[in-house]
């Protein structure tokens, strides 16, 4: 069985499918064009997918060779995940290895916003650090605070226990069910969609993005925030018209903003939301610690060793596949 892995990824990925008798075919170069993609896809068993490739319905009709795809991500929005199971293709992620990590770029990102960290190394960086003046681009506190969560899974759960812990915040939530341990351990109450926006006072975004989600914080959201309130995004850009976000961070409808995920991404150098001193912006880190992607390869090479043994992939985003 030939396995198409379009990026480098940690060796203990590698290693393991080796060990378990698969062809890893990985491109030496990394940066790929579409054709060349295209081409590695044609003659793959099973893809080990990293970054945004589009698996559509085209996709599955040109490559009917393609029997498995393991995502390096816990996301699968890429994936046309009907098409998928018409087709008895099992889809592949990597959840509960990163919610640590991503968890911990919002609540860093909450702290950099909520005190301009961002701006101030600006200042420093370009030697305008100036005399000291008492009202110049103060921060706020977070102490006690109303945090909401759009999508109380279990990177959601990590954000929620770390602010609760930390700055003793009352938690919120909207989600499409209940999280009972989440109202039992932190006390987290679930609210509709319109109470969370109107009632947070730092909104985080955790939910697994799909087309309904579609710029779902737009410029009507936006206006129904508090003025002090933090938008943080470190799901998918998909949730957030940033150009409805600048908009409302420059007429002062929401305090400041916090993205690991942009819309579109990568996006533009010169954006105006950049040059905000109550913005900042990371460039999709979440995962992005030795042990997160270490357990992310580990994750997705077993998935493709159980699929290539006749067995049900361990951590699937169809499992329905299987029925």
């Amino acid at each position: 069985m030939k396995v198409f892995i379009n990026k480098r990824i940690p060796e203990i990925g590698i290693q393991m499918l080796e060990e378990a008798g698969l062809e890893v075919v990985l491109p030496k170069n990394a940066d790929l064009s579409h054709d060349e993609w295209l081409t590695y896809c044609k003659d793959s068993d099973v893809i080990l997918n990293v970054g945004q490739n589009k698996y559509d319905e085209g996709f599955f009709e040109q490559f009917p060779n393609v029997k498995a795809i393991a995502l390096f991500s816990v996301g699968f929005d890429s994936v046309d995940i009907e098409q998928a199971n018409q087709r008895k293709i099992p889809i592949g992620n990597t959840p509960d290895v990163l919610s640590r990590a991503t968890s911990d770029i919002a609540f860093l990102l909450m702290q950099s916003v909520a005190r301009r960290a961002s701006y101030y190394f600006e200042q420093v960086k370009s030697d305008l650090w100036g005399d000291f003046d008492p009202l110049h681009a103060l921060g706020q506190e977070l102490y006690g605070k109303t945090l909401g969560i759009f999508g109380l899974g279990r990177i959601g759960f990590e954000m929620a226990e770390k602010c609760k812990k930390a700055f003793d915040m009352n938690i919120i939530y909207h989600n499409r069910s209940h999280n009972e341990e989440a109202e039992k351990k932190l006390g987290a109450k679930y609210v509709s969609f319109d109470e969370l926006v109107n009632q947070s006072d730092v909104l985080s975004v955790h939910a697994n993005f799909t087309e309904e989600h579609s710029e779902i914080f737009d410029e009507s959201v936006f206006k129904k925030m508090k003025s002090n309130s933090i938008f943080i995004n470190t799901a998918r850009g998909g949730f957030h018209n940033q150009k409805h976000l600048y908009n409302a961070l420059v007429d002062k409808e929401i305090w400041g903003a916090g993205l690991d995920v942009t819309n579109p991404e990568p996006m533009m150098y010169d954006d105006p939301i950049l040059k905000l001193s109550n913005v900042c912006v990371l460039p999709h880190i979440g995962s992005a610690t030795i042990e997160a992607r270490n357990g992310m390869a580990k994750v997705a090479a077993e998935n493709i060793i159980a699929f290539s043994k006749g067995e049900k992939m361990p951590h699937c985003a169809n499992p329905e596949v299987y029925q």
